[in-house]
Parts: C-alpha cells; sequence; structure tokens
C-alpha cells in the first residue's frame, strides 16, 4: 500500500492496525496515539483493527497507552480481531467499539515456549500463568457488567472464535457496522412491523 493512504488516514485521525503485533507495530501505533492526542487531546482518534494478535507486552503497550491519553478512542474491527488484538478491540471507549458484520473475534490465553533448566522453565511458568491472571481482569473490565472472573478464565481457556453478535453478547463490542441503507432498511421494516402489531 501506499504510505500517503496511511499519512491521509492519520490527518482524519484514524490508525489502522493490520498484521502481527510485535514490538515495531507496537511503537508505531503507540507513537501515532501520542501524536494525535498531542494535536487536540479533546478530539477522538478511530483505530481500525485488522490483525491476528501477536506478542502480549507488546500488544499492552498499545492497550496501555489508550487508556492513558485523553482522546477518546473508537475502535472498528475489519475482518479479524484475535488474540491481543481482540483486547485491543474491547479497550476502545464503551459505547464506541464497532465491528464489521462478517468479522471473527478471537480470544485465547498466552503461549509460550520456554527452553533451559527446570528452575527457569518455573520462572517462565509462573510469569505467563500471572500475565494470563492480568489479562483475564483486563477482559473482564471490558466486559458488560455480571460476567465473573471465573467466566472469563473460562472463555480464554482455548480459542474462543466469536462473531459480532457474540461479542456483543458479551460486551467486548458495542455495535455492528453495516451500510447506512441497510440500516434504514432494517429500521423502517421494524417500524412497521411495530406498527402492524398494534
Amino acid at each position: 500500500m501506499n504510505y500517503d493512504v496511511f499519512s491521509k488516514l492519520l490527518s482524519e485521525r484514524i490508525i489502522y492496525l493490520t498484521g502481527e503485533i510485535d514490538d515495531e507495530v507496537s511503537m508505531s501505533i503507540t507513537a501515532q496515539l501520542l501524536y494525535l492526542e498531542s494535536e487536540a487531546s479533546n478530539k477522538p482518534i478511530q483505530l481500525y483493527i485488522n490483525s491476528v494478535g501477536g506478542s502480549v507486552t507488546a500488544g499492552l503497550g498499545i492497550y496501555d497507552t489508550m487508556n492513558f491519553i485523553k482522546s477518546p478512542i473508537s475502535t472498528v474491527c475489519i475482518g479479524q480481531a484475535c488474540s491481543m488484538a481482540s483486547l485491543l478491540l474491547s479497550g476502545g471507549e464503551k459505547g464506541k467499539r464497532l465491528s464489521l458484520p462478517n468479522s471473527v473475534i478471537m480470544l485465547h490465553q498466552p503461549s509460550g515456549g520456554f527452553k533451559g533448566q527446570a528452575t527457569d522453565i518455573k520462572i517462565h511458568a509462573e510469569h505467563i500463568l500471572s500475565i494470563r491472571e492480568r489479562l483475564v481482569k483486563l477482559y473482564q473490565s471490558n466486559m458488560r457488567k455480571g460476567i465473573t472472573i471465573e467466566e472469563v478464565s473460562l472463555l480464554l481457556e482455548r480459542d474462543k472464535f466469536l462473531t459480532p453478535e457474540d461479542s456483543i453478547e458479551y460486551g467486548l463490542v458495542d455495535k455492528i457496522l453495516v451500510r447506512k441503507t441497510e440500516k434504514e432498511d432494517k429500521e423502517k421494516k421494524e417500524a412497521k412491523e411495530a406498527k402492524d402489531k398494534r
């Protein structure tokens, strides 16, 4: 893609997160967030996400920056928000977390591979378990009220693929975006059905 497209999007306060979340992507996204906040902290930012996820620490760097800056952030899933990307999607401003209708949202627990002496492996295992606990708490704080830590922990036990509708039910997403004309047609149809019931 042409870099000018991304410059144009940035000038419109739109950030596009795509591909695997690694340190380089995290640095780029956090820099863009900080730049847009320094330009106008009261204006909203739109973060479009199409990502398979990636590094937990790189993702948490983006997540923490989203919560650190004053600018309200609307998140939009285009295609997929898997693993760490699903946490970023759910971390947008409540009421402004959106998904296109055919997107896939996937949650799971962190993973890692370690080599070395038994004591080193134990240290890494304890660390990844503490990261898992932290992620469970973060997801729960982004979900609808009433979902328990235990329910979130169970959700993250294995790869959990969600439709946008499922994501709304859990409170990870607030709304599914459809074309304006389709939305208007749906509203007209619902209004007609409500009128016919009277």
